[in-house]
Parts: C-alpha cells; sequence; structure tokens
C-alpha cells in the first residue's frame, strides 16, 4: 500500500490595507512619492528592479503616505514592507 503525501503553499496572503510589499527580492531604483503624499489606488509608488526588469509598485488603495521604509538603491528582500499608506477618512 503506498501513501499518498500532498503539500500545500499558500498561494495568496492576506495583508493589511495599506501594506505595499516586494514581491520579490530585488534593488530601488526610484521612490515616486514621499511622506504626506495622496496617492490612488493603482498610482506607481515606486520601481523595484528585480530580474532584469523594471516593475513599478502600485498602490492598493486610496490613501496617504504614512511611511516610506525603504531608500533608492537598497536592496529588498521578498514580502519587505516598502510604504505603508494610511487609508482616506470618508
Amino acid at each position: 500500500m503506498s501513501e499518498n503525501k500532498t503539500q500545500y503553499r499558500q498561494l495568496y496572503v492576506q495583508v493589511p490595507a495599506g501594506e505595499v510589499y516586494a514581491f520579490i527580492p530585488g534593488n530601488i531604483m526610484n521612490v515616486f512619492v514621499k511622506v504626506g503624499d495622496k496617492v490612488k489606488k493603482g498610482q506607481a509608488l515606486l520601481s523595484l528592479h528585480a530580474m532584469k526588469m523594471d516593475n513599478n509598485i502600485c498602490a492598493n488603495i486610496d490613501g496617504v503616505v504614512e511611511s516610506i521604509n525603504v531608500t533608492k538603491g537598497q536592496a529588498v528582500s521578498k514580502n519587505d514592507v516598502l510604504i505603508n499608506i494610511k487609508p482616506l477618512e470618508e
């Protein structure tokens, strides 16, 4: 009798609204916003160079940039929190 073993990996991780994180290790090429800027969902916040490509990392909610945790030229790891956005109060 053979024993089947199956391993599952979590494909999607729930992150708090307003946390913008690196989806892949790379280097920060440019930061397009500063603390206090109002941003819209989908707006480019910074550029991440990984695997010979520049990737724009975008806001996941409408809000105000609360903190920027990286600087231009900095190396980041997967899942590092790059920017925190405070949701707009309605």
